[in-house]
């Protein structure tokens, strides 16, 4: 206990310590079919797919990938929004003993190329729009087979009138057509068996995903993980959500299932649990609210930018929130105003959790109705341990002081693919050194300041950009902002501030800074504000702190260097 002070600040119902079970990823959806066959497992636009039927379409997709000849361990990449071609196309690849590749449906050729070569995948499933940017990408890597899916697969008649199949070839519909290499996703389905499709694996070693990096420095990288990490992630977040009732949750699923916090925290959890994922495509904050208002979802994991587009909508007042009973807010800080706000507006509970892809996603998590700190990621999960360690020396810091979070667990990745020299960098003797500078304070609970990259360095003094963030969301007229640091001659950097207003609000630099000036230390006070529309972000809602600072540069370059 000693060495691991956040075990006293575990409810009575999560264990330390969990016997994860040794099978297929998607060995949760035949579970919950076999148990649950008529509960609704997606519901898309108007139409509702049960656990049943979504089994048997996943059959059927892993045995037509079979037929193509397909096989355990090749690669299949799957470049999809929320949709139910992405669930069935993730867990057929999966039963079949593919490894899958998911791919942002937002890649330009440049970066697809990039992840199809790299990964050498032999199967393209993407939207029918995105064929075309597809094959430009297939220069260096040509891809044995495109399966093209269209929205209106899914749509209930007649809505589907309203979604012509837009990928065409010669002025034709695509269908099935085995020497194109082009495959429309209906046909696929429905030129296969629907009979149980079992190839062995060994959930320890075999891969379910290969995973990429974000790739803000350089290529990204591909992570690897097992088909035990994603298990027993899914499995650890199911123990610190021990309210949960099986058959019965309704997850929002706004989060983008290609992102690995998506991907588990809602894809792979609310089928482990028999539960319906209301598919959204994309986020859009009214189209959201309608449906939270109408569909009653209870759980709704997210990004801090979602709950704040929530709570500063202008009619927000018009929408019944208080179906919502917990939400899980991951890949990027958590403001403690938003944190409040959204809390008081759904009666519900919203926890900061911290994760990276190199962990399947979520390492430590908030108690959700227990004990809380502010500015805390939580406390490591079961089976977790982590420490605090010198980013030089990886010796262990003393209690409270600042040094990189280094984890190790069940859910940390075998590696980077085809990249030894990377993979010792971060992996040390089953430790994953994260990347981030944070402190663990006398109860076990961990703080991140920032990453090491993201730190700024101001005339000698180590400015963390959360710090400055945290004050920046207190002021009333702020909707968003985040902090980078910028070249300065004398200083070597100082502070920047990028700031989106509150609706109806007019820009006021100087009074933003006397509010800074009464609540930071004059070195970390922001010199600079620069007020923007919005903010540059992923389609998972973080933002993009690099993309501003890469602007600058940029900026600074063409100023010549002055």
């Amino acid at each position: 206990m000693s060495n691991k002070p956040w075990l006293r600040h575990y409810p009575t119902e999560v264990p330390p310590t969990y016997d994860y079970p040794k099978h297929n990823v998607a060995h949760f959806l035949e579970i919950s079919a076999d148990k649950y066959p008529n509960v609704t497992a997606l519901e898309f636009m108007g139409r509702k797919i049960s656990y049943r039927s979504l089994l048997e379409q996943t059959y059927r997709f892993a045995n037509a990938l079979l037929r193509l000849g397909i096989r355990k361990g090749d690669r299949v990449a799957i470049m999809l929004p929320n949709c139910p071609q992405a669930v069935i196309a993730y867990y057929g690849t999966l039963l079949m003993g593919g490894i899958a590749v998911m791919t942002n449906p937002l890649y330009m050729p440049r970066e697809l190329e990039h992840q199809l070569t790299d990964s050498g995948a032999r199967v393209m499933i993407t939207l029918d729009a995105l064929v075309d940017r597809v094959r430009t990408s297939m220069e260096h890597h040509p891809l044995d087979f495109i399966i093209a899916a269209s929205i209106k697969d899914y749509l209930p008649f007649p809505k589907n009138l309203l979604y012509p199949i837009k990928a065409k070839k010669d002025g034709m519909a695509v269908h099935l057509n085995y020497n194109d290499r082009l495959l429309s996703f209906p046909e696929f389905l429905q030129q296969s068996s629907a009979d149980p499709c079992k190839v062995d694996i060994n959930p320890e070693e075999d891969l379910a995903l290969l995973q990429y990096t974000g790739g803000t420095t350089g290529f990204a990288k591909g992570v690897m993980l097992t088909h035990m990490n994603m298990v027993a992630n899914t499995i650890q977040n199911q123990l610190w959500f021990y309210r949960y009732r099986i058959g019965q949750e309704r997850y929002m699923a706004a989060l983008p299932f290609f992102h690995v916090f998506g991907m588990t925290v809602l894809l792979n959890q609310a089928i482990s649990l028999a539960g319906t994922l209301i598919l959204i495509p994309r986020f859009e904050i009214n189209q959201v609210l309608k449906m939270i208002d109408k569909k009653k979802p209870t759980v709704f994991p997210g990004a801090p930018t979602m709950y704040v587009a929530i709570i500063n909508h202008k009619d927000i007042a018009k929408y019944d929130l208080s179906s919502i009973n917990v939400c899980v807010s991951g890949a990027a800080p958590l403001p403690l105003e938003v944190q409040t706000r959204f809390e008081h507006l759904t009666g519900g509970k919203l926890i900061e959790g911290y994760g990276l892809t190199e962990s399947s996603p979520v390492t430590h998590a908030n108690n959700i109705w227990g004990l809380r700190k502010t500015g805390s990621i939580g406390v490591p999960f079961p089976d977790t341990d982590a420490k605090i360690v010198h980013p030089d020396t990886l010796e262990d810091v003393l209690a409270g002081e600042i040094g990189e979070l280094a984890v190790r667990g069940p859910q940390v990745m075998k590696g980077y693919w085809n990249k030894p020299e990377e993979t010792y960098k971060s992996l040390r003797d089953g430790w994953l050194l994260t990347g981030d500078l944070g402190r663990m304070d006398e109860d076990g609970f961990f703080y991140i300041l920032d990453r090491r990259k993201d730190l700024i360095i101001a005339g000698g003094y180590n400015i963390y950009p959360r710090e400055v963030e945290e004050v920046l969301f207190e002021h009333p007229d702020i909707e968003e902002a985040i902090v980078a640091g910028i070249f300065d001659p004398y200083r070597g950097e100082t502070v920047k501030a990028f700031i989106v207003l509150k609706e109806g609000t007019v820009p006021n630099a100087d009074a933003i800074k006397r509010w800074c000036k009464e609540r930071l230390a004059a070195y970390k006070v922001p010199k600079v504000y620069e007020f923007r529309d919005s903010l540059p972000k992923t389609l998972a809602g973080k933002v993009l702190r690099r993309k501003l600072i890469e602007e600058e540069a940029e900026r600074h370059d063409k100023a010549g260097g002055e």
